[in-house]
């Protein structure tokens, strides 16, 4: 995708939703960071329900070891993988408590040195929490950077990169979260609503997706052409009649 082309595509997201975020609810860069660990192959609904009642009481990492690794288990049981994941924000708290101050630390590299912590992870904290100009890329933004066109990729890590080059100011901080968004709500994994996607034109995703009432017509047609070509053959079917010089009877067995 040319540059002003991404400049007209990040625009009209802009447009269309001036204010974009996270949709994972937190209360603090800590319960951020929390979150997003948690949102590890899960939806932000799955674990927005999970975490309400839970940082309603907990919001800083002394109270999360406190509560202590069985009881956030129990708490978090409804989100996959929630094993592993109460082990981390136990471990990922005690590493703040004893190397950070209980601060979330505001560099990518400690944040991945943190248990459970990835790239991915970081760039989202770094971002929405701190305001940083990072790119979190997860399964959302690497199916719509390389459907449309915008930063193609084989990895994760080459779409970043090549997003990092393309996406200019005044767009920066706030890409990634139009990204998301778009690829939630619009540019969908399964079928893509081509029909009301704003930036239709500038996509390169072939052949575009038609409207539902659009679609329903090529199968009605189908459905119709098969019901007259059935009742055609039911019309001109004639009985079968068995030839007189062939015999219905089979062989006798030889002794």
């Amino acid at each position: 995708m040319k540059r002003d082309q991404v400049f007209e595509f990040f625009r009209r997201l802009a447009e269309a939703n001036p204010s974009p975020t996270t949709e994972l609810e937190s209360e603090n860069p800590y319960t951020l960071l929390v979150a997003v660990v948690l949102s590890a192959q899960a939806t932000d609904a799955s674990v927005n329900i999970a975490t309400r009642p839970l940082f309603a009481r907990i919001r800083t990492p002394e109270q999360m070891v406190a509560f202590g690794e069985d009881a956030l288990r129990e708490a978090i049981k409804t989100i996959g993988l929630f094993n592993t994941k109460a082990k981390n924000v136990i471990a990922l708290s005690q590493a703040l408590m004893a190397h950070h101050n209980s601060e979330v630390p505001r560099t990518r590299d400690e944040l991945q040195a943190l248990p459970g912590v990835g790239r991915k992870t970081a760039n989202v904290v770094l971002n929405t929490a701190f305001g940083e100009e990072t790119f979190a890329v997860d399964t959302h933004v690497f199916r719509v950077c390389n459907r449309t066109g915008l930063a193609p990729g084989k990895t994760v890590e080459e779409v970043e990169a090549k997003l990092e080059k393309a996406v200019p100011q005044p767009f920066r901080r706030d890409a990634h979260h139009w990204l998301i968004l778009h690829g939630r709500y619009t540019c969908k994994a399964r079928l893509p609503e081509c029909w009301r996607c704003p930036v239709i034109d500038l996509c390169r995703y072939r052949p575009k997706t038609l409207p539902p009432e659009e679609r329903a017509k090529p199968s009605d047609a189908r459905s119709g052409s098969r019901a007259s070509s059935a009742a055609r053959t039911a019309t001109g079917r004639k009985p079968r009649t068995p030839s007189a010089n062939r015999s219905r009877s089979r062989p006798s067995r030889l002794p």
